[in-house]
């Protein structure tokens, strides 16, 4: 038998520590936690996405009572940015929780199918999409959507 170990590094930081530019992504995934529609979860997560034209596009989740049929965040921006914006790339993803009249305390990840859609926009364009998860008890970064998707499925399979 033989084995393979996996590592990524992950950065984490005091909000307060975050570039400017960064801290301004944040506050847009935040703030567009006020704009989810959550009537079963009552769980607003918020997305912000930073585009290489230094556009930021925001989205939040979207819930309906046939659960499979809603969006996450992260989807619902990337998807608006791509469309809005075909050509540019996405140079960083912020992504916060807001629940029970708080933002979390622990840091909110993307899940496994918004992971898939970062990792085809990070391929789309050639390059790489810094990921800052925000929780009230500090940020979690990552330099790639691959280091939160290691052995990730990608269009060189497909070949």
């Amino acid at each position: 038998m033989k084995e393979i170990n996996l590592s990524t590094k992950i950065a984490v930081y005091p909000l307060e520590e975050c570039s400017e530019a960064e801290k301004k992504l944040i506050e847009a995934a935040k703030s567009a936690t006020e704009r989810a529609y959550v009537p079963y979860s009552g769980f607003s997560v918020g997305s912000a996405v930073l585009l290489g034209n230094g556009e930021i596009v925001s989205g939040s989740n979207q819930e309906n009572a046939a659960y499979p049929s809603g969006l996450c965040a992260e989807r619902t921006t990337v998807f608006y940015a791509n469309s809005s914006f075909p050509e540019e790339k996405v140079v960083a993803i912020a992504v916060a929780a807001f629940h029970k009249g708080a933002f979390t305390s622990d840091v909110i990840t993307p899940c496994g199918a918004c992971r898939q859609v970062l990792l085809e926009t990070e391929n789309r364009f050639h390059s790489p999409m810094r990921v800052l998860m925000y929780s009230e008890k500090g940020v979690y970064v990552v330099n790639s959507i691959k280091d939160l998707l290691p052995l990730s499925f990608g269009d060189e399979m497909l070949k």
